[in-house]
């Protein structure tokens, strides 16, 4: 028997299935595979939520949802039982009269086209299941999954805002913290480039157009041995985890497309001992060799192109393929890569708590002592 994934599920012994749609009831999730024993609450999760949620500056959509999340399985006692755990946020902001054009003609650069060809209908409200807000699924189940590789391994995971359409922050080697980030609403740790990129925004937006980015994502206490060779290679699982969110259009781990300029002699990480441990003197590699985890800083980036919906008049099609154009309604981002960076941190943790699990089923068992 051949079994066909329907896409909506992510990951092997710690699985995901997202479900709902942008103007639907809610949106929620059902997480299969999570170890019990691990001790968590809904104000935790609320935590990453509110990260993600709209509304929560001047630079990013004006739909008014608390994104409060209630979990309504697999948790006995404050702790997780080892059943499936499903959690549902409601949509409560809908404004679907802002969507009546886009039942007969198709947006440029979104999923209503190729929706309809596949299926043969869609859901012109929000985009349906094509909408970022299905991500909500994604955090909420990835706030678990960072828990786990806390206190298991005390592998901690943070992601920021790198570039701004043409504006970037200089690099910088410490892993910044969360409130480093969460400091401006642009998300991004250096104040004098976050200043620029929200006056960046703001400007682009009073034009009615938007901006895209490079959301860069490092993980510190990474353990040696995570991955897998060929076809599950580690850095294969967080291309597709990252590629598989909205507004996505590139992946590179350590130096990447730059790496291409250097010769072998350059861009080779030599080995050294370093405190009694075997470590490279570099991290080209960016923390994975062969598919498998180094025990080096992880670090990768993911570009989101501009938003697809901006409020400027744009030439497109009608269903019957006539010409036609359209102007954007409604309530959208001028930049989606401040909301999305607890996303990368989701997608992130859930990739290598999955390829932890898989690790731990040959070599040990878990513990949250």
């Amino acid at each position: 028997m051949v079994l066909i994934s329907m896409g909506n599920t992510f990951g092997q012994l710690f699985a995901i299935t997202t479900w709902g749609e942008s103007h639907g009831g809610g949106v929620g999730v059902v997480l299969d595979g999570c170890p019990p024993g691990l001790p968590i609450t809904e104000e935790e999760i609320q935590v990453d939520l509110d990260r993600r949620r709209p509304g929560q500056s001047a630079i990013v959509t004006q739909r008014k949802e608390t994104d409060s999340v209630t979990i309504l399985s697999g948790i006995y006692q404050g702790k997780t039982t080892g059943t499936p755990i499903s959690m549902m946020v409601p949509n409560v902001d809908h404004r679907p009269e802002a969507y009546d054009e886009m039942r007969r003609k198709f947006r440029p650069s979104h999923a209503d086209y190729t929706y309809q060809r596949k299926f043969g209908f869609r859901n012109p409200e929000g985009g349906g299941r094509s909408s970022a807000r299905e991500t909500i699924g994604r955090v909420a189940a990835g706030a678990i999954a960072r828990k786990i590789l806390l206190l298991a391994a005390d592998i901690r995971i943070a992601a920021f805002v790198r570039r701004i359409h043409d504006i970037e922050m200089p690099e910088r080697e410490e892993l910044p913290g969360i409130d480093d980030v969460d400091a401006t609403p642009v998300r991004c740790p250096d104040r004098e480039t976050a200043e620029r990129m929200i006056e960046r925004i703001k400007e682009i937006r009073k034009q009615g157009d938007s901006v895209g980015g490079v959301i860069e994502c490092r993980v510190r206490g990474l353990p040696p041995g995570l991955g897998a060779p060929v076809f599950d290679r580690l850095e294969a699982d967080l291309a597709k985890a990252m590629l598989s969110l909205p507004a996505t259009k590139g992946f590179e781990i350590g130096s990447g497309f730059s790496g291409t300029f250097l010769k072998g002699s350059e861009h080779n990480d030599p080995f050294e001992k370093r405190e009694g441990e075997i470590r490279t003197a570099s991290n080209n590699a960016g923390g994975v060799l062969g598919g498998i985890s180094s025990g080096e800083e992880l670090r990768f980036r993911t570009a989101f192109k501009p938003t697809a919906t901006i409020m400027m008049s744009q030439k497109t099609v009608t269903e019957s393929g006539e010409d036609a154009e359209l102007k954007g309604k409604g309530r959208h981002d001028p930049c989606v890569l401040p909301r999305a960076v607890p996303i990368v941190e989701a997608m992130t943790s859930l990739v290598l708590v999955d390829h932890w699990m898989r690790h731990q089923a040959q070599c040990g068992t878990f513990s949250f002592e």
